[in-house]
């Protein structure tokens, strides 16, 4: 953590080059980003990255979506344009980020290391790992609730059942990719057993999902409450 936050002080020396090519990975073929998880704890010494060169990048993209969002969905003032930007990168990413990752690290830490794994030390989960997980999980969530989402908004608050099945199938995807993410960041954990339980939010979600289609638009819902309009 210590030297995550002197980073951060240090601009130049962040690799936003790794970064763009974890993001682009985590789109296309999110195992990757993870194959190199056990080998950057044998050359750092820690499962989590110590580049918040990631971090940046997806609070700029927020801070683009959220402009975007205001000026030509919501048509907002600059004070409405402020909100949205609070709202997107202070509460969706870190604010919800915060309270996911602290959940899921407390969760794997208590139920889901091997109790006769050799090496203590090496069992615990550690909280900068857990948000990681979360910030690798949520790119693919932004790119298809925050763009996709933006480019269909005219479709999927219309008020007909195909509409209807779009947005809610778009929220589905976006849901899942978040937790099939998550679980390849826990499964690559050596030291973890049973994190397949991770998936199982997929269950509800689908569930959900077939129940909305008798008639609740999720998109419109939820742009109306979060925009008003």
């Amino acid at each position: 953590m210590k030297t995550f936050i002197r980073r951060l002080s240090r601009f130049p020396q962040m690799d936003f080059e790794l970064a763009a090519w974890q993001m682009t990975y985590l789109c296309l073929a999110p195992r990757r980003v993870y194959r190199n998880v056990y080998y950057h704890k044998q050359t750092k010494n820690t499962w989590a990255r110590d580049d918040p060169a990631m971090l940046l990048l997806i609070s700029l993209c927020l801070l683009v979506s959220a402009i975007l969002w205001s000026v030509t969905y919501a048509h907002h003032d600059l004070s409405g344009t402020l909100r949205t930007i609070f709202l997107m990168v202070g509460v969706e990413f870190f604010g919800v980020g915060l309270i996911i990752s602290t959940i899921l690290w407390a969760v794997s830490n208590k139920f889901l290391t091997h109790a006769s794994h050799t090496h203590a030390t090496d069992q615990h989960v550690e909280w900068p790992y857990a948000f990681d997980v979360h910030a690798n999980s949520f790119f693919p969530f932004f790119l298809q609730l925050n763009v996709a989402q933006l480019l269909l908004a005219p479709v999927v608050t219309r008020s007909n059942w195909v509409c209807l099945w779009v947005g809610n199938t778009l929220y589905l995807s976006a849901f899942t990719q978040y937790v099939y993410v998550t679980y390849l960041g826990y499964n690559a954990l050596p030291f973890l057993i049973r994190s397949e339980l991770l998936l199982f939010p997929i269950i509800i979600f689908f569930a959900l999902y077939v129940v909305s289609l008798l008639g609740f638009n999720i998109a419109k819902v939820v742009l109306e409450s979060v925009f008003g309009v």
